[in-house]
């Protein structure tokens, strides 16, 4: 057991009688012990799962925690250590006992931590894609309206180039100075030269 380990007296050990284990060193129980036994190093949630079994905190100086099942050299006393009963909000049953097997006592508390926070987890992920969603179906009704409005622009746009795409059509219909121009050459070049209005013959 963790608290009768001598290479570890330094950070948590029993106390001088025997009838609590106190941990010294908070900060390197949590960094450097917890991990190795649990899957996280949160030395709050140790202390809260510490309640949920009936340890209580009894020094307002040090973090000592006793139980009267928990005592040194008293191993069969372990197994009567069991997680308080707690009301459900939806049955109003209590929860059956959780019998504690002496060598995984700790480890028991951890168990239970990850069911809470994975229960815990689970909650915060629905609201997050709730929330995701509802982002997205708001983005999504600011772009088709984006959609809607540049289609708009688009057809007047179309409809413009309709109109004067038409006018252009028309003007290249009329009959410009440059037509003038050659309807005057083509006469002169029939009619031959003239001097002061005289025509000029021309012999081969």
């Amino acid at each position: 057991m963790l608290v009768e380990d001598p290479a570890t007296d330094e950070v948590i050990s029993w106390n001088a009688d025997g009838t609590a284990f106190v941990v010294w060193q908070p900060a390197e129980f949590a960094s450097d012990l917890l991990p190795t036994l649990f899957k996280h190093s949160n030395f709050s949630s140790f202390v809260r799962q510490l309640n949920t079994y009936g340890f209580r905190k009894i020094a307002t100086n040090r973090w000592e925690f006793s139980n009267d099942k928990f005592r040194k050299g008293e191993r069969d006393e372990l197994c009567e250590i069991r997680r308080r009963k707690s009301s459900s909000s939806s049955s109003n049953k209590a929860q059956p006992d959780v019998q504690v097997q002496p060598a995984k006592l700790l480890g028991k508390i951890e168990e239970d931590d990850q069911k809470s926070s994975s229960s815990t987890s689970s909650s915060s992920e629905l609201a997050t894609l709730i929330h995701d969603n509802k982002r997205l179906k708001e983005e999504n009704g600011f772009l088709s309206s984006e959609l809607a409005v540049m289609k708009k622009r688009c057809k007047g746009l179309v409809d413009l180039a309709a109109i004067y795409g038409g006018d252009f059509e028309r003007e290249d219909q009329r009959p410009g100075v440059d037509d003038e121009l050659i309807e005057v050459e083509e006469s002169t070049c029939s009619e031959g030269p003239k001097l002061f209005g005289v025509r000029l013959e021309l012999g081969g």
